[in-house]
């Protein structure tokens, strides 16, 4: 009986002896089960550039801009309209536009399809474009006709009371017509520069019975 005591207490002292290093193995070895089986971080990814895929949509909506002083600067209505995030831009199908510039000249623009810009600054017209700017009367009392632009491609620069258009375009000025290849109009300094194959109908004022133009 006391030999078998002796034995065990041995194989318990040995076994308190090599306790430390089995207990560390078995942490090691729960550690190294623990990282090969813990989820891994999610690595920085880039940024994927924007597509050209809308990322909205409207109809029968209307977009309003307005200038610092709170007036209406333009107005753009349209049957439907698709935003393109990676060009900042909107095309609109059956699109109708009103602007007045800050000296108070409304301009209207209409065509089956056209693209504007993000602030609506500019608009490209296509399909039976129209840009018709009404006439007004300048402060010194000097009228100025109503202007019409026809074509199948034209841009207007509502800012800067540009139209332009690299294409077949049909200029009508009070009773006056003009058709050119190319047009390049500054209604600020009031100068049409046509291009091409250009062909005028200049029509005279009626006058009255003294002589002078109506």
């Amino acid at each position: 009986m006391s030999r078998a005591w002796n034995l065990l207490r041995n194989a318990v002292d040995r076994a308190t002896i090599y306790l430390p290093i089995i207990l560390t193995a078995a942490v090691a070895l729960g550690t190294y089960w623990l990282v090969r089986n813990a989820p891994k971080l999610l690595e920085p990814t880039t940024k994927a550039a924007p597509t050209h895929e809308p990322d909205y949509f409207m109809r029968g909506f209307v977009i309003k801009n307005y200038l610092p002083n709170g007036d209406l600067r333009s107005e753009l209505h349209g049957k439907e309209g698709r935003h393109y995030p990676d060009t900042d831009t909107t095309e609109v199908d059956d699109v109708r536009v009103r602007s007045v510039s800050p000296q108070g000249y409304t301009t209207h623009a209409t065509a089956n399809r056209g693209l504007s810009n993000s602030d609506g600054s500019e608009i490209q017209l296509f399909g039976n474009a129209v840009v018709i700017r009404d006439p007004v009367v300048n402060p010194n009392g000097k009228g100025t006709p109503r202007l019409e632009f026809r074509g199948d491609f034209l841009h207007a620069f509502l800012d800067s009371e540009r139209v332009t258009s690299n294409k077949p375009v049909t200029l009508i000025r009070g009773t006056d017509q003009f058709t050119a290849d190319n047009l390049d109009y500054d209604n600020l300094s009031g100068v049409a520069n046509l291009t091409g194959r250009v062909r005028g109908v200049l029509i005279p004022s009626a006058a009255t019975p003294g002589g002078k133009p109506r």
